[in-house]
């Protein structure tokens, strides 16, 4: 005869009763551990999913060596956009798994504290792994100090050292090798491009696509073409400033990312230019500012969230292997163009 279900909190006990199973095998499905078969294993996720079963996190860390704590690792957090989006993907799979989110910032060279102070709290956070965004994920310093932690850890878009660790990607080249071609296709043959920050990996990738699509259409970027920027709208401001005083200025402008893009569509108000009719001027990542921007602006949409869901979920899955380092794994995930208003075919 089959049980009603409970009517009060749901427990891991009500758990092993619909499944049909001991609590050990319930406590095992539950934290990953091996010594379940796949059949049974699928049965008692579904019934913890259909129960509405949430892990009380304390108490799993007291029957446990596991804090059921997962830290996602920034440096700048000064684009927001970028590090909610980060957060809200990582905080799904996290949900899903039944761990715990934090997010904690290692500080500038710089800065007091810097990397050191990063370092000595590890030894405090009891993370059962962290996931390293960019620019951490290149960091040696930092990524000295999760080794010799023990952490395991997942990456985010690294530049280098692929071998290093697991690590989620999109093709930042490609994607930029195909904005500038599309600025191309429109008829625009001077076409300027803001950079990213120099210890970012993604910006040195979106600088080489814009670089590798000019070249394959025999046109060799002048330095000037090119000018540098910090992922921030006042830096593209400023870096617009700067192209617009050329003798002969761009009809297009590829930003490396929204902010800035939005700062380039703030200089060319400023001088009187009309975007697109006078100056075309494109983004890459797909904030909600290129939305709320006029023109709106046309970019690259980068799966932000879907990124940092992607290598929670890697990290998670390799708790318990050893070899999770060794065993390098990589998941890419695609990109987008989105076509707007803030592009057109230049002025005769």
């Amino acid at each position: 005869m089959q049980r009603d279900p409970p009517t009060g909190k749901i427990t891991i006990v009500d758990i092993a009763r619909a499944a049909g199973v001991s609590i050990k095998t319930v406590s095992r499905v539950i934290n990953q551990e091996e010594g379940v078969g796949d059949e049974t294993r699928a049965r008692v996720l579904e019934i913890v999913t259909t129960m509405g079963y949430r892990p009380n996190v304390s108490a799993r860390s007291l029957s446990s060596r596991r804090s059921y704590l997962i830290g996602v690792i920034f440096m700048r957090v000064g684009a927001y956009h970028y590090v909610g989006e980060v957060q809200v993907g990582a905080m799904r799979a996290c949900r899903r798994a039944g761990y715990h989110l934090v997010v904690e910032q290692v500080l500038p060279p710089e800065a007091v504290g810097g990397v050191q102070g990063f370092a000595e709290g590890l030894r405090d956070a009891r993370f059962d792994g962290v996931v390293l965004t960019p620019p951490t994920c290149d960091d040696p310093e930092v990524l000295a100090a999760v080794e010799t932690a023990g952490l395991p850890y997942v990456r985010i878009a690294p530049h280098r050292e692929f071998e290093r660790s697991p690590y989620v990607f999109m093709d930042d080249r490609k994607a930029a090798r195909e904005q500038t071609l599309r600025l191309w296709n429109m008829g625009h043959r001077r076409i300027a491009f803001i950079d990213g920050p120099a210890d970012h990996g993604s910006a040195t990738r979106r600088r080489q696509g814009y670089i590798e699509a000019l070249r394959d259409r025999g046109v060799e970027p002048r330095p000037e073409w090119i000018a540098k920027g910090e992922f921030l709208s006042l830096s593209g401001f400023d870096a617009t400033e700067r192209l617009l005083a050329l003798p002969e200025r761009p009809t297009a402008i590829f930003a490396a990312n929204d902010e800035m893009a939005v700062g380039a569509l703030a200089a060319a108000a400023k001088h009187g230019l009309s975007v697109p009719r006078d100056l075309s001027v494109v983004g890459f990542d797909d904030t909600p500012t290129a939305e709320a921007a006029w023109p709106r602006l046309t970019t690259v949409h980068q799966p932000t969230a879907e990124m940092a869901e992607a290598a929670v979920e890697m990290l998670i899955d390799g708790f318990g292997d050893e070899r999770l380092r060794a065993r390098v794994a990589a998941r890419q995930l695609d990109y987008s163009l989105v076509q707007r208003d803030s592009a057109a075919p230049p002025l005769a």
